[in-house]
């Protein structure tokens, strides 16, 4: 039932359906947008760790120096009466003057053991200068390196001079004498802590700070002049690790207020809570008593003060560094708090910022008052006491920062608060939970809990056994290691790992938490021998084999991992291993559907092959089984996992040397001798017309300049191979193969390392298709089929992967090997030229360049005594301007520094500021296979544990500028839609109004609208422009990466509906995906694999003599470099994720991106190639047009052997394009060369329609939504038809001054929704025609 056209387009409806469409781009899943995609396979950048103390200090003596002279006050004072009178909390005058002198000196010593009960303690009473001498010297001497601490009490004495003296008394008590603080410096050494207890205190530090310095300016002028008295002393000990508190400021007098004690610093210091409560029954260290809770409670406020206000450093010093200095300066924030209040200023070296004013001490008076309000109660009624709310009350306070802060803002005042709670059990469980979601904000939040001092307490924790906090505990961990994996050594050491691999085997622990345990193991064991050591002997392999296949991805990922570094050259693990047979069960995770998991496990096997113990035949067999069943992987979809593959394979490299040098010899010998047919070339001779002259033309300078960089130096040199350097008349075809091995050429070379390459990517490129074409059997002999040489070929085949950083890891490996080889079997310094013609490539002089005609085989690097040794060839001199800014890749951390110039340097110029390394000896070249060739891949992993798991990822944060982008773009598409299927419904009578028309950089080969914006991509050979059709600009142009004998024979937007990629598949089977292009930035490969292996070189298929002639006609017509077969085809399905690739190959291969591997291969059962594939998901449907003429459709969802459900062979030629709709009984729609359209219902045997265009078809798209199909042809025309066979439009000119004749055509295509056809002809235009204006 049809609905009235008006009422479709009514607003009601159009708004509702903007609302569905809009809800199914949100369902579209997203094709390799994972994080291995999006960022660089490379761990975090390492925190530097201020916040281990590198050197923890404990104050060892105590000298308490009491100038009281009681009953006898200083001239220089005038007492009031009544006058503060304690000391220590004892009244001087209840007692005869002596022995109120040694309980003072009892008490000091008793209020300071409160804080440090293991010091030695001595006291001075009332002393003579030789005795503080005698004190000082001795505490000294027994401290050595460790702190002393000086406490003088001046109540009995004058004030402090300004010449920096104190004063003591002579033997008689007769005299008042003076001692000088530079002496008391030079007794004290350092580091030494001051306490000054008498008016005018601050003189004091002021002096000591004077004196210092002027002893640094002794020595400096000793230091010059040996005979200077001092010269022959041994150093002074440093004045900057000593630390001074003093009652007050050089011009103030202590408080004298009765109600006071006389030594109000004193108390503050050493018995804060008694001088803030004055009493308060209990004992101080216990927290179940009011006295003990108020202690713990002021502990916690001081702390959070200090740690809010001080410097980081500054608090690391006096906070954590020495348990006295700690408790001192905490009570000197109060000393600071109440003596102010008696216009008192205590001073500190170092100073500190005031604290008095702090808001936390408004929670100290909440804490006290609420404490002191149940005192009546307690005595009177004998009421238990309640506990303060002051913790539970922080807590909430740091829950309300965690919960509804912004991302940037200041740290949470409560954190060390937190830090004190850990320690009691009523609060320890959220604490740890608030602790726990603090440090999932990242790694500043993980280095500010450790600087706060979070470490002792949790390692602590470790020997709780309650289950509850295993959870928190193991996450707490997992934060920190990922963060800081130095602690590995603390937690053995500690015996923490137990706690782990307890979690580890604990199968009622969620996976998530197991999954953490295995990660702080990984950590444990990595690079470590004694954690390796403990936990083998914890049974760590036993336990995480048994968990290899747990339904949790990331689980698994680790537990490979894990295995991978216990074992890392660490025998007793590896055998461990061996005899639970974990090679045998880590082989299952090959297979596994995620990329990384595949990733962890090849990393596990490698380390497994990799171990330098000696070899046995026994293991010698599992290596090579290892070897073989990771030799399955060489076609992964994902390079992440070949890269770690290159690096696996290497291990086994390095083990095996001398059998892979002697592989290597012989391929090199036999590629000397075979000349490979190129893939491209096996045709028929007609078909091998010779390049046409505008090529060069089109790589000269100017239109060269403008291709954005090629991804790496390997394929810079393939992109300058076209370069016309006329030497001796000819086009010299350059490539890799005819560069020197002199280091100078090594910059172009694709080395990372400025290392020379002996075997050029293109003799490995001819190796590889050696031993794939000749029978090698017959040629090396039984040796071929050994482990080392099927190694040796799957390294051939990684070394030309189409990701460039999985091909730089193999070449390394491979010219490592080559180079060892050569090496070993031709010792001679200067080699002879004879026998090295495949060895080393040598230079590209003007006779040994070889200039190419059409056969396309890789040259034959010309021989030359220079290739090994250091005479450097005359580069050939011809510079041209660069015109655009050159481009340093982002991709992969291997780039070679060649990226760094522009694409038209010279090509034997240095690098930029590189010298040549030029060595006298051919052992100049350095070990390619190092012990640093890995992939980054287990920090990156790592890096999940250091990033917020707990937070809402941006895409799902409605607020998020990603998810309003992508609302914008989905609003976009529903607009476009909408507005094409008005046009497309009323129906498109014409098609022939241009809109427009540039001419390509190259010939256009391939074209494809992008479905929503008004980018258009166009493909030559190897090369991608963009433009945007609307403006008729160029966006961009850049080279694919392809090699020179292969092509670009299909594009696919993938994600099209949102942060568009685009695929590129060339004719070697090789599949490109790139990102960042046409937007002004660089465009970048995300990903690249071989989607066909094998493509078979075919001839067009031969139905019939008349038919075959006509094909050849029309394959001399098309792009001159298609040469016969048709290269790769595909189809992409976003609804699934899955992509079809076919060409000149027996089978349909279906891929999955979502896995990034082969899920399928249908069997064609036909003996000629795919040219056109077309799916349907609905219907789980294929259709393949082939070479034969037939067409056929597969149901996906059936076996390999029924899949097949229907052939139709009812064309008599090549099909150009067979398509299938994708409505629900949607038809098949193909057409031949000849010209012969067909409809067919696919589920009946004949077509249902026939309609004949003309003969002689180039090239064919067919509209999905407006029923319209152009054909493009080889007599220079387009014609574009109804779905009823008439001709609509017939287009054979340019519009234009000239109205120029169209070229031959050689790809056309429509846009998905908009009446456009796009078209490109054989001499570079590119046109776009569309309907009549008024439609539009």
């Amino acid at each position: 039932m049809k609905m009235d056209s008006d009422l479709l387009h009514s607003p009601a409806v159009g708004l509702a359906e903007e609302e569905e469409a809009d809800m199914n781009d949100w369902k579209l899943p997203l094709a390799f947008m994972k994080k291995r995609h999006s960022e660089k396979i490379e761990g975090c950048k390492a925190l530097a760790q201020s916040w281990r103390m590198k050197d923890r200090m404990k104050t060892v003596s105590v000298a308490l120096v009491l100038c009281l002279n009681v009953g006898v006050d200083p001239p220089d004072v005038v007492k009031t009466s009544p006058c503060a009178r304690l000391e220590c909390w004892i009244d001087p005058l209840s007692m005869s003057p002596q022995k109120a002198l040694e309980t003072i000196g009892a008490n000091l010593q008793k209020q300071y053991e409160n804080w440090q009960p293991r010091a030695r303690y001595k006291q001075s009473l009332d002393p003579t200068v030789d005795e503080v001498k005698k004190l000082c010297t001795s505490l000294r001497r027994n401290a050595k390196e460790e702190r002393v601490l000086f406490h003088y009490n001046g109540h009995g004495v004058p004030r402090p001079t300004v010449n920096g003296e104190i004063w003591v008394f002579n033997k008689n008590y007769t005299q008042y004498i003076p001692l000088s603080i530079y002496d008391l410096q030079t007794w004290m050494g350092s580091p030494s802590i001051f306490v000054y207890d008498c008016s005018n205190a601050g003189i004091i530090v002021k002096s000591f700070k004077q004196f210092a310095l002027q002893r640094e300016q002794e020595l400096e002028v000793a230091a010059i002049n040996p005979s200077h008295p001092l010269a022959q002393m041994p150093l002074p000990p440093s004045m900057k690790n000593c630390i001074q508190l003093a009652a007050c400021e050089a011009s103030e007098l202590l408080p004298m207020n009765p109600d006071l004690p006389a030594d109000l610093f004193t108390s503050c210091l050493t018995t804060p809570i008694k001088i803030a409560l004055r009493w308060i029954p209990g004992r101080l260290n216990d927290r179940r008593t009011p006295l003990g809770e108020l202690n713990w409670i002021f502990t916690a406020i001081t702390d959070t003060i200090a740690w809010n206000v001080l410097p980081r450093d500054l608090f690391q010093k006096l906070f954590r560094q020495d348990l006295l200095v700690a408790s001192l300066f905490r009570n000197f924030l109060l000393a600071e708090r109440i003596m102010r209040s008696y216009n008192c200023t205590p001073v500190s070296s170092p100073r500190l910022p005031p604290t008095y004013m702090h808001a936390m001490w408004q929670a100290w008076d909440l804490a006290v008052d609420i404490c002191l309000s149940q005192l009546p109660t307690i005595i009177e009624e004998g009421t238990a006491f309640r506990h303060s709310p002051f913790f539970a009350e922080q807590l909430t306070a740091f829950q309300v920062w965690l919960t509804m802060g912004v991302e940037n803002r200041n740290p949470p005042e409560q954190l060390p608060i937190v830090l004190q709670v850990l320690l009691s059990q009523v609060h320890r469980l959220r604490a740890l939970d608030l602790l726990g979601r603090f440090l999932d904000l990242g790694p500043w939040a993980v280095s500010l809990a450790l600087s706060v001092g979070i470490f002792p307490y949790v390692l602590k924790l470790l020997q709780s056994s309650a289950r509850e906090l295993r959870p928190l505990l193991v996450f707490i961990w997992a934060k920190i290691l990922a963060v800081d994996s130095s602690c590995q050594a603390d937690l053995v050491k500690d015996n923490g790992h137990k706690y782990f691999l307890s979690v580890l085997a604990d199968s009622y622990m969620p996976a998530e938490h197991r999954t953490m345990a295995v990660f702080i193991l990984a950590v444990i064991v990595n690079s470590y021998n004694t954690g390796q050591e403990a936990c083998l002997q914890g049974n760590l392999i036993a336990n995480c084999l048994e968990q290899l296949s747990d339904p949790h991805p990331l689980l698994r990922q680790w537990v490979a991992i894990c295995l991978g570094r216990i074992w890392q050259n660490f025998d007793p693990a590896r055998w461990c291993g061996v005899r639970d047979s974990a090679h045998e069960k880590l082989y299952t995770l090959l297979s596994d559907p995620i990329p990384e998991v595949r990733c962890a496990a090849v990393f596990a096997l490698g380390t497994f092959v990799g171990n330098s113990a000696e070899r046995t035949d026994h293991s010698t067999t599992i290596d090579h089984n290892v070897a073989m069943m990771l030799a399955q992987l060489i076609n992964d979809g994902s390079p992440v996992v070949r890269k770690e593959l290159v690096v696996a394979l290497s291990h086994l490299v390095v083990q095996y040397e001398s059998n892979f040098c002697t592989v290597a010899l012989q391929f090199i010998e036999e590629e000397k001798n075979y000349t490979v047919p190129s893939p491209a070339n096996t045709t028929e001779p007609g078909n091998l017309t010779p390049v046409s002259p505008a090529i060069p033309r089109l790589r000269s300078v100017n239109s060269y300049t403008n291709i954005r960089a090629a991804t790496t130096a390997r394929n810079l040199n393939k992109s300058l191979q076209n370069l016309n350097l006329n030497e001796e008349g000819g086009p010299a075809a350059f490539s890799p193969g005819n560069l020197s091995t002199s280091s100078s050429a090594s910059s172009t070379l694709g080395s990372p390392d400025n290392d020379e390459y002996i075997l050029s990517f293109e003799t490995i490129d001819k190796m590889r298709r050696v031993s794939s074409y000749s029978s090698l059997n017959s040629l090396i002999g039984v040796s071929f089929n050994s482990v080392y040489t099927q190694i040796w070929r799957v390294l051939l085949h990684l070394a030309a992967d189409p990701f460039p950083e999985v091909s730089d890891l193999a070449m390394k490996v491979l010219n490592s090997i080559a180079y060892k080889a050569t090496m070993n079997a031709r010792p001679q310094r200067i080699l002879d030229s004879g026998s090295l013609t495949q060895s080393a490539p040598a230079s590209p002089t003007s006779k040994g360049t070889h200039i190419h005609q059409a056969g396309g085989s890789p040259p034959m690097p010309s021989t030359s005594s220079s290739s090994l040794t250091n005479e450097v060839p005359k580069p050939p001199t011809r510079e041209q301007p660069a015109t655009r800014p050159p481009y340093t890749p982002t991709l992969g951390g291997q780039a070679p520094h060649s990226h760094q110039f522009p694409r038209t340097r010279k090509m034997f110029d240095k690098g930029p500021e590189q010298a040549a390394e030029d060595s006298d000896e051919p052992g100049g070249h350095r070990n390619y296979i190092s012990l640093a060739l890995q992939t980054g891949l287990c920090d990156w992993s790592a890096k999940y544990f250091a990033q917020p798991v707990m937070k809402i990822p941006e895409e799902h944060d409605l607020e998020s500028q990603v998810r309003m982008e992508r609302q914008w773009r989905f609003l976009r598409n529903t607009r476009v839609r909408r507005q094409s299927r008005c046009i497309t419904q009323r129906g498109v009578s014409r098609l022939d109004d241009q809109i427009f028309i540039n001419r390509n950089p190259g010939v256009p080969s391939v074209v494809k609208f992008h479905p929503f914006n008004t980018c258009i991509a166009v493909a030559d050979k190897d090369s991608i422009c963009f433009w945007d059709w609307e403006k008729g600009e160029r966006l961009d142009y850049f080279y694919n990466g392809n090699p020179r004998y292969t092509r670009i024979t299909a594009m696919e937007y993938l994600n099209g509906h949102d942060c568009s990629l685009l695929l590129t598949a060339t004719d070697d089977g090789a599949l490109r995906i790139w990102k960042n292009f046409a937007d002004q930035k660089n465009p970048e490969m995300v990903t690249a694999w071989q989607g066909l292996s094998d493509m078979l070189p075919t001839t067009r298929g031969q139905p019939s003599a008349s038919a075959h002639s006509l094909a050849r006609r029309v394959s001399i017509y098309l792009d001159r470099s298609k040469q016969g077969g048709a290269g790769m085809v595909v189809d992409w399905e976003q609804e699934t994720g899955l992509l079809m690739t076919s060409g000149d190959v027996r089978v349909v291969r279906i891929w999955d991106t979502d896995r990034e591997m082969k899920v399928q291969d249908i069997p064609t059962g036909a003996d000629s190639c795919v040219t056109s594939l077309s799916c349907d998901s609905q219907r789980s449907l294929i259709v393949a047009g082939l070479g034969d003429g037939s067409v056929r459709v597969f149901d996906r969802r059936m076996g390999p052997n029924e899949c097949r459900v229907m052939t139709y062979r009812e064309h008599g030629a090549w099909v150009v394009k067979a398509h299938l709709q994708k409505e629900t009984d949607g038809h098949i729609i193909s057409v031949s060369v000849n010209g012969d359209v067909r409809f067919f219902e696919p589920r009946t045997p004949d077509s249902i329609n026939v309609l004949q265009t003309v003969k002689g078809l180039t090239a064919l798209d067919i509209h999905p939504q407006a029923n319209l199909f152009a054909c493009g042809s080889m007599n220079q025309f387009i014609a574009v038809y109804n779905a009823n066979g008439d001709v609509i439009s017939n287009i054979k000119y340019y519009d234009g001054f000239m109205g120029q004749r169209i070229g031959a055509i050689s790809c056309l295509a429509f846009h998905p929704y908009w009446p456009h056809l796009a078209v490109g002809s054989n001499d570079y235009y590119m046109s776009i025609y569309s309907a009549e204006k008024r439609l539009r």
